[in-house]
């Protein structure tokens, strides 16, 4: 979902069916090209990621029903990456309202309760068509699935999570992000479901190419 209709359908409820395979990626592999399916950015990125790992980021909002489609079949792919791979997600901000999805994100990741709640999170946001109001109503979503609400709350408005709501902003600054889901690889390139899949091919198909897309150019990271 690119900035105007993530802007312009940040209502829409998400349409979670079938997620696709690599296998149909496979076979468009050797077609990947350079500015149109993925980015070589101009200017490098800085990254986190300790030495001798290769950094990937997803950046995402739970508002965006692409995001939510995207991420079952990016959850299987997150765990077979290899140990050398460090894997983050960014939650984007491209309304203002949306600095509420961002703080639950990193709120729930103090808690190290991401990878438990993270498509619960996705389906509850998706049923109120994105509009999640404030802390007291993110608290309440995330309170329905055990999380501590006080504590919760206590992060969500913490210095700690306003500076990475900051450095995220900075990252997609950076990355140029203009839509989302997107995924950015070692501070060099980017690319995304819609750009690794091109006009008229199926949003799963569109998915399992952006990865496999992934896979290459972070086998091309490693070789410098």
């Amino acid at each position: 979902m690119d900035r105007r209709d993530f802007i312009g359908q940040a209502g829409a409820v998400a349409l979670l069916g079938s997620v696709g395979t690599l296998s149909g990626a496979a076979r468009a592999q050797a077609s990947f090209q350079e500015g149109k399916h993925y980015v070589r950015l101009a200017q490098p990125v800085s990254v986190s990621a300790p030495a001798g790992k290769v950094e990937v980021l997803e950046f995402f909002s739970y508002g965006c029903p692409h995001c939510s489609a995207f991420e079952p079949v990016l959850e299987a792919w997150v765990k077979k990456l290899p140990a050398d791979v460090a894997f983050r997600r960014v939650p984007v901000n491209f309304l203002a309202s949306a600095e509420v999805l961002q703080r639950m994100y990193f709120s729930l990741e103090a808690l190290g309760q991401v990878e438990a709640l993270q498509r619960k999170v996705f389906a509850e946001v998706q049923a109120l068509r994105g509009r999640v109001g404030g802390a007291e109503v993110a608290a309440d979503l995330v309170a329905k699935h055990g999380v501590d609400r006080a504590k919760f709350l206590e992060l969500y408005g913490s210095f700690g999570v306003q500076t990475k709501v900051v450095q995220a902003k900075q990252l997609v600054e950076r990355y140029k992000i203009d839509g989302v889901p997107a995924l950015g690889i070692h501070g060099r390139f980017y690319t995304s479901p819609s750009l690794a899949g091109g006009d008229n091919v199926p949003e799963t198909e569109s998915q399992a190419r952006a990865l496999a897309l992934t896979d290459q150019l972070i086998a091309r990271v490693r070789k410098g």
